[in-house]
């Protein structure tokens, strides 16, 4: 186990060599005892601010709100998502990571379990970690109780709530602490005593959920600009629902056009057959190998929804009779995506549709000096009741996302 002490003056020594990597210290044992360990650094450059997001939903109970924060590697910062966890055990709760300036470097925190919050440099990530302790939830008898006032939970799935007002007064979303333009917080007496504790590492879920986010180029700031395509996410490994949630979007807004709907939602259909096949041969787990893949090919995904969100077709249709019945189908597919009643592969079925009946339009506004016949009217308007009452039973039978 490598001290606090000798850690600092190692990165002290690299600080001063001017390199402006990330130099990794990696942690031996699954505790880190009374262990502040800093594990990777960056030279002259602070991480960016912090992204404005929403709290997704808690998914049930025993889950604690772990929030997103800036990781570096040699491709420089990139976005790791904030996301519900389950607490490693009974009375664990969680110390965000955080970046301060020390040596003359930006050095990387790492975030822990623990019986109490330690300092996490005043960041206000939001969600009950306001800069200082956490007020999101407390555990009450062997089970978690959630403040309503800062987190989002639906009474249905966890009825171990609370509602306590929360007043913060720091409001910048700036994300390290010292350095050029940092916050100036410095570790209460509480929190000093919370750092002696004895800690134990991020789950094996969570390191697995960073790693993934590195290989994800999309979440790099260079990349980015700050505005991470994933921001936030209900579990770890909640990729689909993520993808989704931002097909969804790009529907809504016109970003995405019927077909490049279609061809993503065919996409995520394939890959989540092959990771029905690849859990149903493996007693319901995937390998490392076929996890691999499937970030991978998510991933490939993602780059594709942030390409066709932003080229130049567009699906905006006018404000004409068909073209707001467009928009309200779009409208009602984007609705059934966003909530999970429609599968990836009813959704590509009904973007199927609605590209051909667009398709059709277009040739006949064409051919017709930019109008539609009364005939023309009468045969958009039979196919696109078709199309409501196929979108309105996908939305409606057993099959859910």
């Amino acid at each position: 186990m490598h001290s606090f002490e000798s850690t600092r003056k190692s990165i002290q020594k690299i600080a001063a060599a001017g390199v402006a990597a990330a130099v990794l210290v990696f942690v031996p044992t699954a505790s880190f005892g009374a262990v502040d360990v800093a594990i990777g650094i960056s030279v002259g450059t602070p991480p960016p601010a912090l992204p404005v997001y929403t709290q997704p939903i808690c998914p049930g109970p025993g889950y604690i709100w772990t929030p997103g924060y800036w990781a570096y590697s040699p491709d420089g910062y990139y976005w790791v998502p904030g996301v519900w966890v389950v607490a490693p055990g009974v009375g664990m709760l969680w110390t965000p990571p955080y970046w301060g300036w020390s040596g003359g470097a930006y050095v990387f925190h790492a975030g822990y379990w623990g019986p109490h919050v330690g300092f996490y440099g005043g960041v206000n990530y939001g969600f009950g970690y306001g800069g200082v302790g956490f007020e999101g939830g407390e555990w009450r008898g062997g089970a978690f109780a959630y403040n309503r006032a800062v987190t989002n939970v639906n009474v249905v799935n966890v009825t171990n709530v609370y509602t306590k007002t929360v007043v913060v007064n720091n409001y910048n979303r700036v994300s390290y602490n010292g350095g050029n333009g940092g916050l100036t917080t410095r570790a209460t007496a509480q929190e000093q005593m919370a750092m002696n504790e004895h800690h134990f590492a991020p789950t094996v879920n969570q390191m697995q959920h960073e790693q993934t986010m590195r290989a994800d180029r999309n979440q790099w700031a260079s990349v980015n600009r700050g505005r991470p395509q994933n921001m936030a996410m209900s579990t770890v490994n909640a990729r689909e629902n993520n993808q989704q949630q931002r097909i969804a979007n790009g529907v809504r807004s016109g970003q995405l056009t019927p077909g490049e709907t279609r061809n993503l939602e065919n996409r995520e259909a394939n890959i989540n057959r092959q990771v029905s096949a690849d859990r149903a041969a493996n007693g319901g787990s995937l390998t490392p190998q076929e996890r691999q893949q499937v970030n991978r090919e998510q991933n490939n995904v993602s780059r594709s929804i942030n390409d066709d969100k932003h080229n130049a077709a567009t699906d905006h249709f006018g404000n004409s009779e068909v073209g707001q019945r467009q928009a309200n189908q779009q409208q009602r597919i984007a609705n059934g995506i966003s909530s999970g009643q429609m599968t990836a592969g009813e959704a590509s079925r009904a973007e199927n549709h609605q590209a051909q009946i667009n398709q059709q339009v277009h040739a006949d506004r064409q051919a017709n000096g930019g109008h539609l016949t009364q005939q023309e009217h009468q045969q958009v308007n039979h196919e696109q009741n078709q199309a409501s009452r196929q979108v309105y039973n996908e939305k409606h039978n057993d099959q859910k996302r």
